[in-house]
């Protein structure tokens, strides 16, 4: 029998490595945990860039992004966002359809557009690693930081005048990451700019003497008022420091309550709304600019994410997860499966007693590829997962010379081949386990390309042909009763003697009995 649930210890330390039915992210992870509810207040209203996980917590792909996703997000921290939203949650599933979710996981990033609450949406197309997710969302930090030099420092410093001012003088000439997040920070309400050490006039103005350093003007201008930091570069320390002239925007935004409003209250504002159409009428210019300004106060009010647009789309349908593949318990079950003399190709995933990244990778992308191939009703070889509690486990191991961890061999018991996954000189790495390089793996083994070894002897037991018991045949005297025992009933045959006519010097011929 084989099993595909956990019989042992070892296979649920083995199983433990698969897709399962769970979130990925806990309430501690660096992670931001989002729905349809929260999107427009936490993601579309920000003032910063965030990139979302549209993921299933059964799907192998995200399971295996989880660590990089969760490494980004702390090298992201107070930089940018980093979200993910359960699509496999029946809440969300109408609002992940809404982002035209196909597979997963797939990764969108969300910028902060030109109006309010109406960001820029694109796909992630880049690597699955910590480093390019990370490279990808600070390239798309908007960048409020204004670059001046000595011609346009006056005109900087004159433009409001008493708005709080702050000059990083650099060394360097692009705007850090660090930099683009306190001018978000403080949008609106300090100034934030960034001059070049060679900008000589503007260095000896404010008598900077080194680089990085950052000046805040509390006044808006004036050189002599100049405050200079001196801790360290960081974002939250800097933002302390900025605070003594300005607040920072609050990130989210506080989540706003709408009070129902009355009969009475309607009917004071219709009434309201008809004087101000009267007054208009004697004072047309005066009131058009009342008009305005009251016009965009309400639409202020009234800003709502359109993104997604959920109610025009259509929800994602969400496929059955795929299940993991067969674990081969004991010894007999893998030498009927498998290794037997007349066994077929089998596809084998040798893990150690503490499966790691690459098992959970190679395990998790077959269990997908399995479950594709029979949801399109392919025929395909079988895949099943030894581990070490299998007796047969170390005769493989040391048959086939394998000293990895993990490895990945398919066996033709019948034809007496096997083929290693990679080449036997190199070793197994993430690359060799992604579904497509496994299915072109499989392909070629199915197709019979590429070269095979030959199975050493001792691995697969020779068959033993069982010879067929040959009757014994008696001559039975003639007139003689024979006693034959039937199993149900016993027949009492009489055979008679049989008058042959004889030759000269001929010996009479045995007795012929029928055969029953």
């Amino acid at each position: 029998m084989v099993h595909t649930t956990s019989i042992s210890l070892a296979a649920v330390a083995l199983l433990a490595a698969l897709p399962v039915n769970a979130g990925l992210y806990t309430k501690n992870s660096p992670v931001i945990q989002i729905d349809g509810k929260n999107y427009d207040r936490l993601i579309a209203q920000s003032n910063y860039t965030s990139i979302v996980e549209f993921y299933a917590p059964w799907c192998g792909h995200c399971k295996n992004l989880q660590p990089a996703y969760e490494k980004a997000a702390k090298s992201l921290a107070g930089l940018a966002k980093v979200a993910a939203v359960d699509c496999d949650e029946e809440s969300n599933k109408q609002f992940c359809g809404g982002f035209g979710v196909q597979g997963f996981p797939t990764l969108k990033i969300v910028k902060p557009g030109n109006k309010p609450g109406k960001p820029i949406v694109e796909d992630y197309q880049g690597p699955r690693t910590a480093k390019g997710i990370v490279d990808a969302v600070i390239d798309k930090i908007p960048n409020n930081v204004k670059k001046v030099d000595d011609k346009g420092l006056e005109a900087w410093l004159d433009g409001a005048k008493e708005t709080p001012k702050a000059i990083l003088f650099t060394d360097k000439g692009k705007t850090s990451a660090l930099m683009k997040a306190i001018a978000i920070e403080f949008k609106g309400s300090v100034s934030v700019a960034q001059i070049r050490d060679k900008e000589k006039a503007s260095v000896e103005l404010f008598g900077i003497t080194k680089f990085p350093t950052l000046l805040l003007l509390p006044g808006g201008k004036e050189a002599a008022e100049g405050i200079v930091y001196d801790g360290e570069l960081k974002k939250d320390d800097i933002v302390k420091f900025l605070s003594q002239a300005a607040t920072p925007n609050p990130d989210p935004s506080p989540a706003k309550v709408k009070l129902p409003k009355s009969k009475s209250s309607k009917k004071a504002s219709k009434e309201e709304a008809f004087k101000s159409a009267s007054a208009s009428q004697a004072s047309e210019e005066g009131t058009a600019a009342a008009a305005s300004v009251t016009e965009e106060v309400l639409e202020e009010e009234a800003t709502e994410s359109p993104d997604p647009k959920v109610d025009s789309q259509k929800p994602i349908i969400i496929q059955d997860p795929a299940p993991p593949i067969s674990l081969l318990i004991t010894e007999e079950e893998l030498r009927k499966e498998c290794l037997g003399p007349r066994t077929g190709t089998c596809l084998l995933a040798l893990l150690s007693d503490t499966p790691d990244e690459l098992a959970s990778s190679a395990v998790g992308a077959l269990s997908e590829l399995a479950h594709k191939y029979k949801q399109h009703k392919r025929k395909i070889f079988p895949f099943y997962v030894v581990a070490p509690t299998n007796s047969a486990y170390g005769a493989i191991k040391d048959y086939l010379n394998l000293k990895a961890d993990t490895e990945l061999v398919a066996v033709n018991g019948r034809r007496g081949w096997w083929k290693q996954l990679p080449k036997a000189e190199d070793t197994l790495s993430e690359k060799d386990v992604t579904e497509e390089a496994l299915e072109n793996w499989i392909d070629a083994i199915r197709l019979g390309e590429g070269a095979k070894q030959k199975l050493p002897g001792g691995l697969i037991p020779e068959e033993v042909e069982e010879a067929e018991p040959t009757p014994e045949e008696t001559p039975e005297p003639a007139g003689e009763t024979v006693t034959i025992e039937e199993p149900a009933e016993q027949k009492t045959i009489t055979v008679e003697e049989v008058k042959e006519e004889t030759v000269s010097e001929e010996k009479p011929k045995a007795t012929v009995h029928e055969e029953l």
